[in-house]
């Protein structure tokens, strides 16, 4: 035994001897010190005579009176005047406040609230983002040390915070001040809710006036409005005019013979007015569609009415003058010392299509509305009514459907007469 060794179970040893002199004199059994020996020092298998005298019987777990967990979805249904609006938002989040002052559950609680944004219709109101971010608890979620920087510091509040962030970008909501000094003081300077931050003050103003055509943020609720929006947006002859064939009437109608009648708009141009007019009685038009266009998160279905490109043969082209050419000089000199082999012909992929007459957009996209919108054509366009129409109509799963499969299908034939012919030719050949 190394000396080392002997001074370290010497005090063990000691403590022992005292404790069994001790029991000697006071007169206490020996199976009740074993309880009270050292750790260090072990006792053979053959002192302990019952392992009930040596094991203590363990205690009854305490049972802590547990406060029951109210469920967050009862917070946002608590409004007493059973609006959705900002303020019964903004109270329910209050209410979380009150609940749990230590700000448990906090995380999921802001995870069911950018749920329900949109049901309130705050999804585009900074101080409802910036009062979520003040939920999360101040100063605890920030790195004190350089290895809590280089690790991600409480990855789950931190990607929590970059949701709501990602919510305020995908509306188009502009961080503040305020919402900086939230993130400073609730993840730090270097976390990645901060990250996110940045990027959107760098990109936000760069991007926001960036399309020429812009859509409004509030778009009319009126379907007549909205799908005269969308005819012009489309459209791009200034020229164009819209026309609304047919509003929607109500349920309430006394008409018997129609009582709802879905609306029809339209737009035409001029120049597709005399081509229509132009247009070669022989061959047909076709009515298209519906083709979807979105416009924000409101997405509208519109019609076109074309025809199939005409051959070769058939097309006029009009000779212009060359001093009227802009797109070609009359003369060009130049000499760059090509080689004999270089190709002067570039390869651009042209899709050619026939003309388009007329656009519109209606409530319903079966072939009856879209034939009324073909009527109405006929009383600014005669030579329509000439000329054949032909439906190529998709559903919405993007079927075709024909003319024929907008029928009723055929009644069953029948079959008694086929049967007893082959009954008399086998009683023919037996």
């Amino acid at each position: 035994m190394s000396w080392v060794q002997a001074t370290l179970l010497a005090p063990g040893l000691c403590r022992a001897w005292g404790g069994i002199c001790g029991v000697a004199l006071t007169g206490i059994s020996i199976s009740q010190v074993a309880r009270q020996l050292p750790r260090g020092l072990h006792c053979s298998a053959a002192t302990h005579s019952s392992e009930t005298a040596l094991v203590p019987t363990p205690t009854e777990p305490q049972q802590r009176r547990t406060k029951a967990v109210v469920p967050y979805e009862n917070m946002f249904g608590q409004a007493p005047n059973g609006k959705r609006d900002k303020a019964s938002f903004l109270q329910a989040v209050q209410k979380f406040g009150e609940h749990s002052v230590r700000k448990r559950g906090h995380v999921d609680f802001i995870y069911l609230a950018l749920r329900k944004m949109r049901e309130y219709g705050v999804e585009r109101d900074l101080a409802v983002y910036n009062q979520l971010l003040d939920i999360f608890p101040k100063e605890v979620f920030r790195p004190r040390n350089f290895i809590q920087h280089i690790f991600i510091h409480y990855p789950r509040q931190q990607q929590c915070g970059v949701a709501v962030l990602e919510q305020m970008e995908n509306h188009g909501v502009m961080p503040n001040k305020e919402t900086e000094f939230l993130l400073i003081q609730i993840f730090g300077r270097k976390s990645h809710p901060m990250l996110k931050f940045l990027r959107l003050k760098r990109w936000f103003p760069r991007f926001m006036n960036i399309n020429p055509f812009p859509v409004p943020r509030d778009l009319s609720q009126d379907p007549v409005d909205l799908a005269t929006f969308a005819l012009r947006r489309i459209e791009p002859d200034l020229s164009a005019r819209v026309t609304v064939y047919q509003t929607a009437s109500s349920k309430d109608s006394t008409d018997v013979a129609d009582p709802t009648q879905p609306h029809i708009i339209g737009i035409q141009s001029p120049d597709q007015q005399a081509a229509l007019a132009r247009h070669n009685p022989t061959r047909p038009i076709f009515v298209e569609g519906p083709f979807s266009l979105w416009l924000r998160n409101k997405c509208v279905y519109y019609h076109i009415l074309r025809a199939d490109l005409l051959p070769l043969e058939e097309r006029e082209v009009e000779e212009m003058p060359e001093e009227w050419n802009l797109y070609y000089p009359m003369s060009l000199d130049l000499d760059y010392a090509r080689h004999g082999w270089d190709d002067y012909e570039f390869d651009i992929d042209e899709v050619e299509e026939g003309p388009v007459f007329a656009m519109c957009i209606a409530g319903a996209h079966d072939q009856a509305t879209l034939a009324r919108w073909i009527q109405y054509l006929q009383e600014t366009t005669p030579a329509l009514a000439q000329i054949p129409v032909v439906f190529r109509l998709a559903g919405p799963a993007g079927e075709l459907q024909t003319s024929a499969g907008l029928e009723e299908p055929p009644p069953p034939e029948d079959h008694e007469e086929e049967d007893n012919n082959l009954q008399r030719q086998r009683e023919g050949q037996s």
